[in-house]
């Protein structure tokens, strides 16, 4: 007699809002290449989730599925909690907790713990639409350096807007620091996540030949994958020296989140700089790197080749 056996691990992708029997053609390859490995797919609604239905997201989620890991476009971290509530009543549980998800996902969850490594920064929380005042921004522009500064929620930043909503050329200017971040908050919407912050800027430079920025994915403290940042035009990666990423490996396991992701650049002295901490399941992978790199991470946990 033939038992059926239970896949090493359950990875919840997003489907594809126009079919919902699909994964989104953005996640499509890779989840191909994770059922060939094994693992089972299931399927998350994300517009249903976004719009506060999880129950209604979770829908086609098999019962009983155990750990599973999401895979999928970034969701906030109430919505991605409630993700995980709807699905424990289904008998799944997410393998990345809603507190370990909002840390890395968040810059407040995870800027202390990179503070050496990373920007100067602060924040304000505020709503979607609400733009700070003047007194407000000028305050909160008071804890960094005198120079420029990039505006950004915790989230993101609208650097392909870098003039209007991202690129601040000298907090002592107030009206240029206002209308650059009403303007971020005009074009992020009802997006805006958690609220404005201010990092101070530092001049980055690419290292020959390779991109800009290296997104190096973590698996239980240890970096097991390094790829170009998926905006680079440039697919090669900068080799890491290892005494600069040392810091970088203790500040991972410091935050203690199960799967994460750290886009370092070289500044123009010479230093490797933290841009950004990420939870690897909504980090983008660029679009030239083999997925089943990827899938390794998400389902086993032995070593990943670098690119």
């Amino acid at each position: 007699m033939t038992m059926a056996t239970t896949p090493a691990t359950t990875v919840l992708y997003c489907a594809d809002p126009l079919n919902g029997r699909r994964t989104d053609p953005h996640f499509a390859q890779e989840a191909q290449v994770l059922r060939a490995r094994g693992a089972a797919v299931a399927l998350v609604d994300h517009d249903a989730l976004l719009a506060g239905d999880a129950e209604g997201a979770v829908a086609r989620v098999p019962a009983a599925a155990g750990g599973v890991r999401y895979r999928g476009w970034m969701v906030p971290a109430a919505r991605y909690a409630e993700l995980d509530e709807a699905l424990r009543r289904r008998g799944a549980e997410l393998l990345v907790s809603p507190d370990a998800y909002r840390r890395a996902h968040e810059l407040p969850g995870w800027y202390e713990t990179f503070a050496a490594l990373t920007p100067v920064s602060v924040w304000l929380p505020t709503a979607p639409g609400e733009v700070p005042d003047g007194a407000r921004l000028a305050a909160l522009a008071a804890g960094l350096p005198p120079g420029a500064a990039v505006v950004k929620d915790y989230v993101k930043s609208r650097k392909h807007e870098w003039h209007e909503a991202c690129h601040v050329p000298d907090l002592g200017d107030p009206v240029a620091l206002r209308r650059v971040v009403g303007r971020f908050v005009e074009l992020q919407g009802e997006f805006l996540a958690g609220g404005v912050v201010l990092r101070a800027f530092e001049d980055f430079v690419a290292p020959e030949g390779a991109a800009t920025e290296v997104r190096v994915w973590w698996r239980g403290g240890e970096p097991r994958l390094f790829t170009a940042h998926p905006d680079s035009p440039v697919i090669e990666a900068a080799e890491i020296p290892a005494r600069d990423l040392e810091p970088v490996r203790a500040a991972v396991r410091a935050l203690g989140c199960p799967f994460v992701t750290t886009d370092l650049a070289l500044r123009a002295d010479g230093a490797w700089r933290v841009v950004e901490v990420g939870d690897g399941q909504v980090s983008d992978l660029h679009r030239k790197v083999d997925p089943a790199l990827l899938a390794a991470l998400l389902t086993d946990d032995q070593p990943v080749s670098a690119v």
